[in-house]
């Protein structure tokens, strides 16, 4: 036999005790069972023999806490690339937003300044005709004139 043979002799007595340990720690038994062969295999080399039970746990404690640990990190850094992601395509939607604005703005330019006040309180600050008429002192039927007007200075420009 090997000089390793107390060690192996050790390790499959407790291998069932060494698999819950890691087991309870990590939550999945596929991880445990890979972190029990590791221990094995981190403390084979070693002359090791009956007496050092407590080296083999804490040897499989100490693998499975940092088995936790990368896991965590790994899942910290996962997210940030998320937020990183979710942050870079907010900006391109406000760059994309400005963009739309500005052409908006453009387009509106060739028209007399109540029908552009008119359409963007209407479509851009969500006001009702009723709202937009009262707070620009016109009559609704005004309101509802400069809008077409916009709508179809807008649809002309498109074509």
């Amino acid at each position: 036999m090997s000089k390793s043979s107390p060690f192996l002799s050790l390790y499959l007595r407790e291998q069932s005790r060494v698999l819950q340990l890691i087991r309870r720690i990590v939550g999945d038994r596929s991880t445990a069972e890979d972190l029990a062969q590791d221990t094995f295999l981190r403390l084979w080399d070693r002359q090791l023999g009956e007496s050092d039970r407590g080296l083999l746990f804490r040897t499989a404690q100490n693998l499975a806490l940092d088995h936790l640990r990368a896991r965590q990190v790994r899942q910290r850094h996962a997210c940030q690339q998320a937020d990183e992601e979710e942050q870079a395509l907010d900006l391109q939607q406000q760059a994309e937003a400005r963009q739309e604005l500005e052409l908006l703005l453009q387009r509106l330019r060739g028209l007399p300044r109540r029908s552009q006040q008119v359409f963007l309180l209407s479509r851009v600050d969500g006001m009702p005709y009723a709202s937009i008429a009262e707070r620009l002192g016109v009559s609704l039927s005004t309101v509802e004139k400069d809008m077409i007007r916009v709508l179809q200075h807008c649809q002309r420009i498109e074509d």
